[in-house]
């Protein structure tokens, strides 16, 4: 009976840590949005006129954001489009069907195309994001006194230098108390949002969408410049959607109805009766909501909670170029696993000293939240727009949900995208130019990465043998064998590698055993470890290995070695030597890409991580052989 009495009552813990996780990573970014969303509508750049009529229709168009992209769109469907578990754009895009018999070649390509451009957009969000937040948090400093007018972007400069000089030590620590502050954010949210719905409960009546209509009759163009900045509110639903892979879809629905939803409602609600009696305080609402005697402590919390939203943003960019360095769409980098047992918390010194510079940058540029509030929204809502359109062809071709019905719901998601998107173009030259022009950039080097890989590898297969003609060939004559174990990194597992043919042409000589290593990296996030490895042996002493890899995972050469020797697929004869292959690129403008691509695929080359960073080799066992290739 105890026994039983303790397994029924073990998962609680569980779920409970679940719980504050998903409070403290997948809500971090849309929980800090009350610090500026409803402040940049009434006194921001596009600032509309205080009146009881707007702030009901601000107030209306925030309920009906949060409720129809959030809860529906986001929650209710989206994250059911999980990849093995795993969700974002990338896992979205693996669950897109590759048979031409159910989408076709430029069909696909058009997808893919857009999947790239919604995770180019993302980069544009986590810049600003850390950017945004921690600055908003410290302009409450204004707020409490005019003497720190002149030290709200030094204090946000040393935060952001800071946040971003601690990477490198991992998050597992500082991780455990991401929940419990996000936990006692989201309850003062409430309190202080509901303090003043009470003194003023008609700006519950905002929940009735007639409001929202009659704000964009009464406003028209103008109300759609506020509607971009009313999207602000929603900031966050595609973090939610790529995060369901360390939490489960469950503990975020809890999370979201049972606290984060009622807790930003109050706020904002409360923000909204706070307008109405205190018209003069639209110039930072959210802590006009703070009696001032807890002004202090509340921009600690709120710097906590920024800090925290950054945190998920940062993690989020290096997961995502991970997943796009597996997928062959960015060149290698170099990632360090600060986490000996969980591998996804990772670090990339490369992403983050990008971030760090460009984040204090756009600080030190705009100087204000509002600034950056007009460059915000562009990335986040043409990214969702983006997933909605993935989400319909995986709707339709993976799942086969009828066309109709998936055009209905789909076409529904898009009316709130497309407008939003449409409401922050408008504000592209007060800053929406910046993500697109991230995007723009990432894209670029994505694609053209990508298609100097593929043109790269045409052009090594076309002076390559095939591996089974090379062996027999080796059978035929007398070739020297000196003991040991040799590994050679081959792109293709049926042709010979560059690098073998190279060590056998100059040296006249081959190690007793011969392994072909090829990394596969597979449409899934994970690959599970009895599925890892396919070996095969070949004769002469060559075996044939290959070894998948999702795009959640980073490959490490030595240790599948270990695993092979340990299960007897292969023999164990030291000393191991790892022989990679270097080319050294030379574009022409002939044909294939354009000859900027190709500069550009050469200078990427040059400058990505090294092989045997990458793949974990121990550096005195690696012997390169460098080719040219003229491309």
């Amino acid at each position: 009976m105890a026994r039983d009495l303790e397994s029924s009552s073990s998962p609680k813990p569980a779920a409970m840590g679940l719980y504050l996780g998903a409070l403290g990573v997948v809500f971090g970014d849309i929980g800090t949005s009350p610090l500026y969303a409803v402040k940049e509508c009434f006194h921001g750049i596009h600032a509309i006129a205080l009146n009881p009529t707007n702030v009901l229709g601000v107030l209306s168009l925030v309920f009906w954001s949060l409720t129809m992209v959030i809860a529906v769109k986001y929650l209710t469907f989206i994250t059911r489009a999980d990849n093995r578990g795993e969700g974002g754009i990338f896992a979205l895009l693996a669950l897109v069907p590759s048979s031409e018999r159910k989408l076709s070649r430029r069909t696909r390509s058009a997808v893919v195309f857009a999947a790239l451009v919604g995770a180019s957009l993302l980069y544009g969000d986590g810049f600003i994001t850390p950017a945004i937040s921690v600055l908003s948090a410290i302009e409450g400093l204004e707020v409490a006194t005019d003497a720190a007018h002149d030290l709200v972007v030094p204090l946000t400069c040393g935060i952001l230098l800071a946040l971003f000089l601690v990477q490198s030590r991992g998050t597992s620590g500082i991780g455990k108390i991401f929940g419990p502050v996000m936990l006692v954010w989201f309850i003062v949210l409430a309190a202080l949002g509901f303090g003043y719905i009470v003194k003023n409960p008609t700006v519950l009546a905002a929940v009735n969408p007639v409001y929202a209509f009659n704000f964009f009759a009464e406003n028209r163009l103008h109300g759609i410049l506020v509607l971009g900045s009313v999207v602000l509110c929603i900031t966050g639903g595609e973090a939610l959607y790529a995060d369901i892979g360390h939490f489960g879809r469950g503990p975020i629905q809890l999370s979201w109805f049972s606290l984060v939803f009622p807790s930003l409602l109050l706020n904002y609600f409360g923000q909204g009766a706070l307008l109405l009696e205190h018209p003069e305080l639209a110039v930072n609402p959210f802590y006009g909501l703070v009696p001032r005697a807890l002004l202090y402590p509340m921009v600690a919390l709120a710097t906590m909670a920024t800090i925290i939203a950054s945190q998920a943003m940062i993690t989020g960019a290096f997961s995502l170029t991970r997943q796009a360095v597996q997928l062959g769409y960015c060149p290698r980098v170099t990632i360090v696993h600060t986490a000996a047992h969980t591998e996804g918390q990772i670090y990339i010194p490369e992403v983050n000293r990008l971030m760090m510079v460009v984040c204090i940058a756009l600080v030190i540029v705009f100087r204000k939240s509002s600034g950056l509030a007009a460059a915000y929204g562009v990335a986040v809502t043409a990214d969702m727009a983006i997933t909605s359109i993935v989400y319909f062809f995986v709707a339709t071709r993976a799942w086969g949900w009828s066309t109709a019905k998936t055009l209905i719901l789909v076409g529904l998601f898009l009316s709130f995208d497309l407008t939003y998107f449409g409401a922050n173009l408008l504000k592209f030259f007060d800053g929406g130019w910046f993500p697109v022009a991230v995007a723009v950039m990432a894209v670029t080097i994505m694609m053209t990465w990508k298609d100097g890989r593929a043109e790269l590898y045409r052009r090594i297969l076309n002076t390559s043998i095939s591996l089974d003609l090379f062996i027999r060939d080796l059978a035929d004559h007398d070739v020297y064998r000196v003991p040991g174990t040799a590994v050679f990194m081959a792109s293709s597992s049926q042709f010979t590698p560059p690098s073998l043919l190279h060590h056998f042409k100059h040296n006249q000589v081959l190690h007793g055993e011969v392994i072909l290593l090829t990394i596969a990296s597979m449409d899934v996030p994970a690959v599970p470890d009895e599925k890892r490895l396919k070996v095969e042996e070949l004769g002469q002493g060559f075996y044939r290995i290959v070894a998948g890899y999702g795009f959640m995972e980073t490959p490490n050469v030595p240790q599948l070695m270990d695993r092979a020797y340990k299960e007897g697929l292969i023999p164990c004869v030291p000393p191991v030597s790892y022989y990679l292959g270097r080319e050294t690129l030379i574009p022409t403008g002939e044909s294939g890409m354009m000859k900027w691509r190709k500069q550009l695929f050469t200078f990427l080359s040059r400058n990505s991580q090294s092989p045997t960073n990458y793949f974990g080799l121990p550096p005195g066992q690696v012997i390169e052989l460098g080719v040219q290739i003229v491309f």
